[in-house]
């Protein structure tokens, strides 16, 4: 325990923003807050960090207050045991957050709590020696780290007073079935007297009401918690719905309440906003505050949110409408964050640093990619640099789209299935290529949003607007983007060889071509970044001095050598790696970092790392599961140059944040998270194994050889002749066995139809 603890110290201090003197805070801009108070919503950690450790250890509660705003409150649930103590655990039976099942496998027991019968293992079966001596704590919600599990002993509620946090929130959830059974919560209050503790709060009136006169005295406030609408209040047998009819009356017991978020802002079943309630209004007309629960970083609340977390609590505070007087969470530094950093922040705020906010596919998390809405919402997100794939329709029209297969991100499966053929060169599954249809045909398809995750964990991105926009050429493309003065474009170039040698297209000459016609090439105000995994393609756009030159390092390195930086020199200005060529990710957790920022840094070259997406699952448990703390890490402790992320408005809003410039004094700033400092805190039995490391980067990899001419496939047809004539008719062969396989089905189908 004591290396434990120890390790743990250093990963908080290595990690976690320190508080700064109040005097910094003076020097800040005045937020006006619409609470009823007019002051800084609180944030309350359920728990502490629970999102991340077994809730109410001391690991969670340390690691709270470390890493969130100054003023926080932490959280705890009460429970008892038979002699009277009281500690903190998320709910009355304990099998699902402590060892106490397999300590005791013949303990459970059934007891009726609010009328409900409730079988497992209670605390009130065993006395508090008993429980911290024997039994310890497990993270009660599956898809969080397991690591911690069977560590960490139960805290007593006094442990928690030790620890001095800003504030103290005790929440009182079943006195009745406490009383029922001897045990009386309010007597253990006063016998602590009440000392410590900012807020009370508890589902049930006649418990609110028998300490009134306590918490007047030691100037704790009491909070009525409300529960789900059609759930019974014990006391006065009335639905929390009716009691919400008259918060004067609540008033008289409490000064404030408490609510699931849903009851400020509702969603629907589809998962989209629906208008907020009056809730907060009329509770602050009615002398309350008004306290949200049930945030978590990990579980996805509306689509309206983008995936990303900051982005709800701002829905809550800073609406322009009013804002509720404190969120409870369970990760507390995403909420210190979204009001302390990025409430109140309108306009066009200037960027900290030169990193830039590039495109994948636009604004590809909340349209499907590469159509004028995607790349439209990316301007108004903030991105510095939209980006364009380029791919070539059969009658040489280039235009933007992810990959030469249109099946994933377009209906082009549904409308061509009798066209799909079997490309190797370019991937190892059979698809739709866009050198195989005309534009006219391609602008027949509907593009359709791509879940990159929804295989995995059935997590969808907007279904709204699943097949809204257009795809667009690369000449409206850039067009747009003159238009809408962009700080610059990345245009990428894929296949160039095989569409040169196969299909007589010449995709070099095409983006040279638009980029002409659009005078980007005569001009220094935009910048233009011609990416490819070519580096003969990158060659080709040398004589312009103008272009920045990305090299695309598609496969995973875990080191540069001098010798293949200075290859990459030669044809490019800078690279974009794979995050996880700088952070080695093991189990989820943060396992390490790479030298490479640093060593491509040395040759002069830029460093963009690709793709950061906000989903949570896609986020290591280091990050907090919070996207802008992976852009942090990326940003400002590895120093990249540039992010590529299909969310720009998550990336856009940290880099115009005062919070992420760590060289100006303020209350808060988001740091990045210190690769293996979290994982090295659980003892070494429990770690996930370690990944083999990643190959250093290769010289011979940066090579590639000269780009065919251009194969005229008007005069090949005409003589019958074709280039590598067995690979093309290896694709017709694989496209007519595809046909016959298509229509025996199909002809199946309508057999068994008439059956």
């Amino acid at each position: 325990m004591l290396r434990f603890l120890i390790l743990f110290s250093l990963f908080i201090h290595s990690c976690v923003a320190a508080p700064k003197a109040p005097a910094a805070a003076a020097a800040l801009p005045t937020k006006k807050w619409l609470t009823l108070n007019g002051q800084e919503p609180g944030v309350v950690a359920r728990g502490g960090i629970s999102g991340l450790f077994p809730e109410s250890c001391a690991l969670a509660n340390d690691l709270a207050i470390s890493s969130s705003s100054p003023g926080l409150t932490i959280l705890c649930n009460l429970q008892m045991t038979n002699d009277g103590a009281g500690i903190c655990l998320p709910d009355i039976r304990l099998d699902n957050a402590t060892t106490i099942s397999t300590l005791f496998p013949k303990g459970q027991k059934t007891y009726k709590v609010n009328g409900q019968d409730l079988k497992g293992w209670f605390a009130l079966d065993y006395s508090a020696d008993t429980i911290f001596s024997n039994v310890s704590l497990v993270q009660n919600i599956y898809s969080r780290p397991s690591i911690f599990d069977g560590e960490l002993p139960i805290s007593a509620v006094e442990d928690v007073l030790g620890i001095k946090p800003p504030k103290f929130w005790l929440s009182v959830q079943n006195d009745a079935f406490y009383m029922e059974h001897k045990l009386s919560p309010a007597e253990y209050l006063r016998s602590l007297g009440f000392r410590g503790i900012t807020f009370i709060s508890s589902p049930e009136i006649g418990f609110l009401k028998s300490i009134g006169r306590d918490a007047v005295m030691s100037k704790t406030k009491l909070i009525f918690e409300f529960k789900d609408p059609e759930a019974m209040e014990p006391t006065t047998n009335k639905k929390y719905s009716e009691i919400l009819q008259n918060l004067a009356a609540i008033k008289a017991f409490a000064s404030g309440v408490l609510v699931p978020k849903g009851y400020i802002w509702p969603i629907d079943t589809a998962k989209y906003l629906k208008p907020a309630t009056t809730l907060v209004a009329d509770a602050h007309k009615a002398g309350l505050e008004v306290y949200a629960s049930g945030f978590a970083n990990d579980m996805p609340a509306s689509f309206n949110y983008s995936y990303d977390p900051s982005a709800e609590y701002l829905q809550f505070v800073d609406n322009g409408q009013f804002s509720v007087d404190g969120v409870v969470t369970d990760f507390p530094p995403t909420a210190s964050q979204a009001i302390s950093c990025f409430s109140h922040q309108k306009g066009n705020l200037p960027k900290a640093g030169h990193a830039l906010v590039i495109t994948h596919n636009g604004a590809s998390g909340d349209y499907p990619g590469c159509t004028d809405l995607a790349y439209q919402k990316a301007v108004e997100d903030g991105a510095d640099v939209i980006d364009c794939s380029v791919q070539m329709s059969k009658d040489g029209i280039a235009f933007c789209h992810d990959s030469a297969d249109l099946t994933v991100s377009s209906t082009a499966m549904a409308t061509f299935m009798s066209r799909a053929t079997s490309v190797p060169e370019i991937q190892p599954t059979n698809g739709v290529f866009s050198f195989d249809l005309t534009w006219a045909e391609i602008q027949s398809l509907k593009p359709q949003i791509q879940s990159p995750f929804i295989a995995k964990v059935g997590i969808s991105r907007n279904p709204a607007n699943k097949n809204a926009g257009k795809f667009v050429t690369l000449d409206d493309f850039l067009k747009f983007s003159k238009e809408k003065a962009v700080t610059g474009v990345l245009v990428n170039i894929q296949n160039a060889a095989y569409l040169a040698s196969k299909k007589g297209l010449g995709i070099v000459d095409a983006v040279k071509s638009a980029l002409t016609k659009s005078t980007l090439d005569k001009q220094t105000t935009q910048r233009v970044l011609i990416q490819s995994d070519d580096s003969s393609v990158l060659a080709g756009f040398e004589a312009v001095p103008p272009y920045t030159r990305v090299l695309s390092i598609d496969k995973e390195i875990g080191d540069a050598p001098k010798a293949s930086v200075d290859e990459i020199k030669k044809h490019a200005d800078a690279v974009n790696i794979l995050r996880s060529s700088l952070v080695s990710i093991s189990g989820s957790f943060a396992a390490g970092k790479t030298n490479v920022v640093e060593e491509m840094h040395k040759g002069n070259i830029s460093v963009y790392v690709s793709v950061l997406r906000n989903e949570y699952i896609s986020i290591a448990f280091d990050y907090f599961s919070d996207p802008t703390v992976e852009f942090a890490t990326f940003i400002a402790g590895n120093g990249v140059d540039g992010v590529i992320t299909e969310f720009p408005a998550t990336a856009s809003r940290y880099l115009r944040s005062p919070c992420s410039d760590l060289n100006k004094e303020q209350p808060y700033a988001i740091l990045p998270a210190e690769a293996g400092a979290l994982i090295s805190v659980a003892n070494k039995e429990a770690q996930p194994p370690a990944s083999a490391p990643n190959p250093p980067l290769d010289a011979k990899d940066v090579i590639d050889p000269p780009l065919p001419p251009v194969a005229n496939m008007a005069a090949n047809n005409a003589t019958g002749a074709t280039p590598n004539a067995p690979g093309h008719s290896g694709s017709i062969a694989t496209t007519a066995n595809l046909c016959l396989s298509l229509l025996a089905i199909l002809a199946m189908g309508l057999l068994f139809a008439t059956d």
